[in-house]
């Protein structure tokens, strides 16, 4: 279940500090569950999570850019 809740997340471009808040907030699951299962997801999947993380770095910098702007 949690699997699929993270995959929600990932779908929204949560990042994992994002998703432990939704997660613990909506389904009152233990962020240190959710950590966990992210950081399993993470070692099953380097690739996505290589490029996901790429592009939450993206992501980041141009919010901060616009805000400066």
């Amino acid at each position: 279940m949690v699997h699929h809740l993270i995959e929600r997340c990932l779908l929204m471009m949560m990042t994992l500090e994002e998703c432990m808040d939704a997660l613990a907030k909506h389904a009152q699951i233990d962020p240190i569950f959710t950590k966990t299962v992210w950081t399993e997801l993470e070692k099953a999947n380097k690739e996505f999570f290589s490029a996901y993380n790429s592009s939450q770095k993206k992501r980041v910098f141009q919010s901060s850019q616009k805000k400066s702007s």
